[in-house]
């Protein structure tokens, strides 16, 4: 039985005050193709400024009359979802770890970053939206930020498992900063048992070819780009939730404009929901268990994907046709696409999910380990300047330089603090952020086998 059809879109619109290009004219165009009417559920990031999230809510309010801002941090956590049905309550879960204060340039703790839930009713059943963004990747080939987005990846999973509750449909639409290949990624699919919406390894949504603000740099390093931004699925009891169709549904630029609507590209989902009938199979799943499936047709064929010579994946849309023999990503755990998504590929859930973690808890270790040498540089710094400050204090300061003596004594005593901070209440602070993820792993590695039908 057909419960309802949904169009679901995601798009980090790259809202950087006073840094992000032609973001004016850009909200603009985002405002007016939001407007379209073309879209049930849409979930922004990098909304920063609240100017920019009026606007958003004010210039599509006709066609998508419910919002919600999710405020978090300094600057705002930069999530908006916007929806033509109505947001009947709202929930926001900061992370535990979300980069350094320090890092000025990178910006991300000032965000004060989490995932955002809306519960939105349509018709009569209840549809959790989560959106999210996690923690940037700056430098691939040194990325002191992965054991962040991994706990983050981990925590979102359990926020959507706790919260799920009676939804028919949980539907995680963000920037995840994470290619399909990426721990952070596996974590996320593997231990929330969602799918990724997206069945052909052709699209990418970030650093593409055609997009006017991609460098020629990253362009070396990525010629095809990178598929970061991602919409996943999963249904709820008996419920059976079809991804119907996949695009990037924005023009490459700005209708009558020489730049692209954002850094990122928008992705679309196009879902139908329907009742599965009871599993009463006893061996199906074990002592008659109900089972939630969602299924998808993971035969790619090319003629139905087609994507630009380099793989930008802004084609027409891959459609992914309802068929009775479509592989199911049992909500059980049976099994799961791996991120090739052939159908020659299929992992069972439970492997996959072990070596995921297996794989998280190694990097929350080698974290923990640098967070130990971390503490014992910074106090060796400051102790090395506090002897330097006591030097500065006694030596008498030459005729003429004692403004800039004075000057220096500030600085290096300022340093001091810094160290001193870093090494005592901010490594605390990290440290029991990426111990309270790792022990939570630790928990569901020990216990996911045997208590498989919980998880």
């Amino acid at each position: 039985m057909l419960l309802l059809e949904l169009n679901i879109l995601t798009l980090n619109i790259w809202g950087i005050p006073y840094v992000s290009s032609d973001r004016g004219p850009r909200l603009e165009a985002i405002c007016k193709e939001l407007s379209s009417g073309k879209y049930d559920i849409v979930s922004l990031q990098e909304v920063w400024a609240q100017h920019d999230s009026e606007q958003l809510q004010e210039k599509t309010a006709s066609v998508l009359p419910y919002a919600h801002y999710f405020h978090s941090g300094v600057m705002g956590a930069g999530l908006l979802v916007l929806s033509k049905y109505p947001i009947l309550g709202t929930l926001f879960h900061a992370w535990s770890v979300n980069g350094y204060f320090h890092r000025i340039q990178h910006a991300d703790w000032f965000g004060g970053k989490g995932v955002g839930l809306c519960r939105i009713l349509i018709g009569d059943q209840m549809v959790h939206l989560y959106n999210a963004h996690l923690h940037a990747e700056y430098d691939n080939d040194n990325d002191e930020y992965k054991t962040h987005r991994v706990i983050q990846a981990f925590d979102t999973a359990q926020f959507i498992e706790a919260t799920r509750g009676n939804s028919v449909l949980q539907i995680l639409a963000g920037d995840l900063n994470a290619q399909p290949q990426d721990i952070s990624y596996k974590v996320l699919l593997y231990t929330s048992k969602m799918l990724d919406s997206c069945a052909s390894d052709t699209f990418r949504t970030n650093e593409c070819d055609h997009n006017s603000y991609t460098s020629a740099r990253a362009l070396s390093r990525n010629p095809r780009g990178i598929r970061i931004d991602h919409i996943f699925v999963r249904g709820g009891d008996n419920i059976n939730a079809e991804i119907v169709e996949y695009t990037l549904p924005f023009p490459d630029r700005v209708p009558g404009q020489k730049f692209s609507f954002s850094d990122h590209e928008a992705v679309l989902a196009k879902l139908k929901l329907s009742r599965t009938t009871r599993n009463t199979d006893p061996g199906a799943a074990g002592d008659g268990a109900e089972v939630a499936t969602i299924e998808v047709n993971c035969e790619v064929v090319e003629e139905t994907c087609p994507s630009r010579e380099q793989g930008g994946g802004d084609g027409p849309a891959a459609t992914i046709p309802p068929t009775a023999d479509a592989t199911a990503a049992k909500c059980n755990g049976s099994s799961i696409r791996t991120p090739d998504k052939s159908c020659s590929s299929i992992q069972p859930l439970p492997a996959a999910r072990t070596a995921a973690l297996q794989e998280a808890l190694a990097l929350c270790d080698a974290s923990l380990l640098q967070l130990n040498t971390d503490r014992i540089l910074y106090y060796s710094a400051a102790t090395f300047l506090f002897v330097l400050l006591v030097l500065l204090v006694e030596f008498t300061a030459p005729v003429g330089m004692r403004t800039i003596f004075l000057l220096l004594k500030f600085i290096v005593f300022g340093v001091i603090l810094f160290c001193v901070f870093m090494a005592s209440i901010w490594n605390y602070m990290e440290r029991n952020g990426v111990l309270q993820g790792k022990k939570s792993m630790e928990i569901m590695l020990h216990h996911a086998q045997k208590y498989e039908y919980f998880y």
